[in-house]
């Protein structure tokens, strides 16, 4: 299906597009909102440029895509702002550390993990750096043997989101190959910071077996590179991707702000 009201660049074979033809500070039609919800769905992750958004305008297009709510964990880097539903993540010469520097699903430790997130930033470092990789848990879902896939079936691993953000944290139970709600696809749901193990085996078992679907999830034939230009966006559908945020420009400053589209249930298990 073509794309009237927007243009649509795919930055990749397996995952990512580029937006464009549209003015995010300003409202959208209906026919522009309906093509960016296709784009999401068929692309994983969209991405924007030139887009000097308020948080007004980025809880606006965030909103069209589900109700937005707020970071489960207890202790984070990002911040808060005066808007509850926004959060700075700004990192200089005085960080220590960047948030999810591993390819991770944003907290997947939730009863009901989000939707997506949408990251807005407006200063980036000169001559490149701060990238951000993507990876289609389609595409690797798909890539695994049919005997791999009958193994991985029916099994459950523990999302514990203590083991980044500290106690008081959720921790969940989630299958391991999940069916994205909206598409049917089947999708590889594990990630290096929040699982701890899967529950229906040993733990020598589970940590051969994980340790195997994190270096099948993240391998470069189905990922993508985004290089930040001051105000751009990167909105990404959580339920189908990892991502790594790429700490190579220290100390030179990325910052910007991020909302969250919650998700409306919990992960459902997929099938052969």
């Amino acid at each position: 299906m073509t794309y009237q009201s927007i243009s649509v660049t795919p930055y990749s074979p397996k995952i990512g597009a580029e937006i464009g033809n549209v003015d995010l500070t300003k409202p959208l039609s209906k026919e522009q909102i309906d093509e960016l919800k296709r784009a999401f769905l068929e692309f994983q992750v969209i991405f924007f440029r030139e887009q000097q958004i308020s948080f007004e305008d980025q809880i606006r297009i965030a909103s069209q895509f589900g109700p937005l709510g707020k970071h489960v964990g207890v202790n984070t880097i990002s911040k808060t702002t005066d808007n509850p539903l926004v959060r700075k993540f700004h990192y200089d010469e005085t960080s220590k550390r960047v948030s999810g520097e591993n390819f991770h699903s944003d907290q997947s430790c939730a009863e009901v993990p989000p939707l997506g997130s949408m990251l807005y930033n407006h200063t980036v470092p000169p001559h490149g750096g701060g990238d951000t990789m993507f990876s289609s848990m389609y595409s690797a879902y798909e890539a695994l043997s049919p005997k791999m896939k009958q193994y991985l079936e029916g099994l459950t691993a523990t999302h514990d989101g203590t083991r980044v953000f500290g106690p008081g944290t959720p921790i969940s139970v989630h299958p391991v190959i999940t069916k994205h709600p909206d598409t049917g696809r089947n999708v590889i749901f594990v990630n290096t910071d929040f699982t701890s193990h899967i529950n229906e085996v040993s733990r020598e078992e589970s940590n051969s077996i994980l340790q195997f679907l994190y270096a099948h999830c993240n391998r470069a034939e189905w990922t993508c590179r985004f290089r930040w230009r001051n105000h751009s966006i990167a909105f990404w559908d959580n339920r189908c991707t990892h991502h790594k945020a790429i700490w190579d420009y220290w100390p030179n400053v990325r910052s910007g702000y991020r909302v969250q589209v919650e998700g409306t249930s919990a992960p459902e298990a997929g099938s052969l």
